[in-house]
């Protein structure tokens, strides 16, 4: 491993997740400055959910040029910065932190890096219909990003917890100040998701069901359908079980590892202001 590079003025660029050790984050943003001739290093953090402020201090006292943000990080480290751009104080959550000679400004790419995924399989949103399951930080950025980009409704579902009330504020404030109309509908009620995948152009999983060793799925093969593009926010597995059924019912679908690549070159703009070489980070990093 040629590790010349590195050097006293080297800057650090982080993960901060619980997990984190199985991102693909560090390889995607070393390589990118690497290839730009960029004197920075990515390291991935795998740290407690009480150890988010410890953390964010740490990276502030050794000069970070910034961070990602990932599970269960987006929504609570939130009140250890000093600043949100729009599109995070909309969905109410952070993805990517920038520092400016400690001065710390909180955005997130997610949305950004989901549309733009999605526009490359052809697919416009304006006009069509959308159905999310889940309200987590990845999802209420899409949510945000997809209103703001002319999606005509969204359905979000989500279990009926303790968080059901924010996400209905979320949604109100999100129709409100968009041309969205966004509803939120309990996962439990298997009769209105099957009736919201009839009506809708676009079905996201943007909960965690099918990383891993996890095989199941929210969604019945049943309530698929050849015309509905089918998307889930997970990456690895390449193929999930809610993709594997999208495939054998002939749906458009895609992962989110062009997810991550997209809101990764965004995130990697806002630190080092150029653009990443997508093209070259691509063939590297998703073969």
């Amino acid at each position: 491993m040629d590790l010349t590079y590195i050097n006293g003025h080297t800057r650090l660029l982080a993960l901060l997740g619980h997990p984190a050790h199985h991102s693909i984050s560090p390889k995607m943003h070393t390589q990118a400055a690497r290839l730009l001739g960029l004197d920075y290093v990515y390291l991935a953090f795998d740290i407690e959910p009480d150890q988010i402020g410890q953390a964010v201090s740490s990276l502030k006292l050794m000069e970070a040029r910034g961070f990602n943000l990932t599970m269960p990080f987006k929504r609570t480290v939130i009140p250890y910065l000093d600043h949100l751009s729009r599109a995070a104080t909309l969905c109410g959550a952070v993805n990517t932190v920038i520092n400016d000679g400690g001065i710390l400004t909180g955005d997130t790419t997610d949305g950004y890096g989901y549309m733009e995924s999605l526009r490359q399989t052809g697919f416009d949103p304006r006009g069509k219909v959308m159905t999310i399951l889940g309200a987590g930080g990845a999802a209420t950025a899409i949510i945000a990003q997809a209103a703001l980009d002319g999606m005509k409704e969204i359905r979000i579902f989500k279990r009926k917890n303790k968080t059901f009330e924010d996400t209905l504020a979320f949604a109100h404030k999100v129709t409100e100040g968009t041309d969205c109309l966004v509803t939120v509908i309990d996962m439990a009620d298997e009769e209105a998701l099957a009736s919201s995948i009839a009506g809708s152009d676009l079905l996201t999983n943007a909960t965690n069901v099918g990383m891993g060793d996890d095989d199941r799925s929210l969604v019945p093969k049943h309530m698929l359908r050849q015309d509905l593009v089918v998307s889930d926010i997970i990456y690895e597995p390449p193929l999930t079980p809610l993709l594997a059924m999208a495939k054998e019912t002939g749906c458009t679908y895609f992962n989110g590892a062009d997810m991550l690549l997209y809101q990764g070159s965004a995130s990697f703009k806002l630190w080092t202001g150029k653009d990443m070489p997508v093209a070259e980070i691509q063939r590297i990093c998703f073969p």
